[in-house]
């Protein structure tokens, strides 16, 4: 199996990614972009591909202050939980009888353990949600999904919200696990998020193909 940096590289020498890469460039310069440039592909610099169990999907990052950092739906410890982070902790309390571990917002150990939280757009303009979408962020994402579904097996993909969903199309439903629902988000959560019990049965899921459960 290749490393994600293989597959990264691979990515780059496409005609699409050279594009985005100038324009995503040009934004850097003019606007204040989330994450920072370091920390763009940090969702692949945590979660080795050889440990790979889930793939959490999420839209675009944080674009509020400090928040995003690489990583779907994590923030930095020091910075108040956003809404839809909140929502996660409360829905994986209810569901599993106890409070999460990462009650401070930063999932960087659910990385460590095999999640790959991975937004379907890396970027984002401060105070603009969806500002990057379109430039060509979602072939990229796209194209690793279609790499896991591939060349991995029994992975649990989590999709929350319709943009996440619509990426089941690119999944083999015979060779691995999809579990759906609304968005963690306020504006959607009371709609089927909150009692999903996702946390549970991914770990279900876990010790049935002899796979270490995560801790949540």
């Amino acid at each position: 199996m290749n490393s994600w940096e293989d597959i990264i590289n691979l990515e780059k020498k496409k005609d699409y990614y050279k594009k985005l890469k100038i324009e995503i460039e040009e934004r850097y310069k003019n606007f204040i972009v989330f994450p920072e440039k370091e920390n763009i592909f940090k969702a692949f610099t945590l979660t080795k591909l050889d440990n790979l169990k889930i793939v959490i999907l999420g839209q675009d990052p944080y674009h509020g202050y400090d928040q995003a950092q690489g990583l779907a739906f994590s923030t930095p410890k020091d910075i108040k939980n956003p809404p839809s982070m909140q929502n996660i902790l409360k829905e994986i309390e209810n569901d599993l009888g106890r409070k999460s571990f990462c009650q401070d917002g930063d999932l960087t150990s659910w990385a460590k353990q095999g999640v790959l939280l991975l937004n379907t757009v890396l970027t984002v303009e401060q105070g603009k949600a969806g500002s990057h979408q379109k430039l060509g962020w979602e072939i990229f994402t796209d194209n690793i999904i279609k790499y896991i579904n591939e060349n991995c097996k029994d992975i649990v993909f989590i999709l929350w919200g319709a943009p996440a969903i619509k990426k089941s199309s690119l999944i083999n439903k015979d060779k691995h696990h999809i579990l759906t629902s609304v968005h963690p988000s306020p504006l959607s959560a009371y709609r089927g998020f909150f009692g999903s019990k996702h946390f549970s049965k991914t770990n279900e899921i876990l010790r049935k193909i002899n796979k270490e459960p995560i801790n949540w």
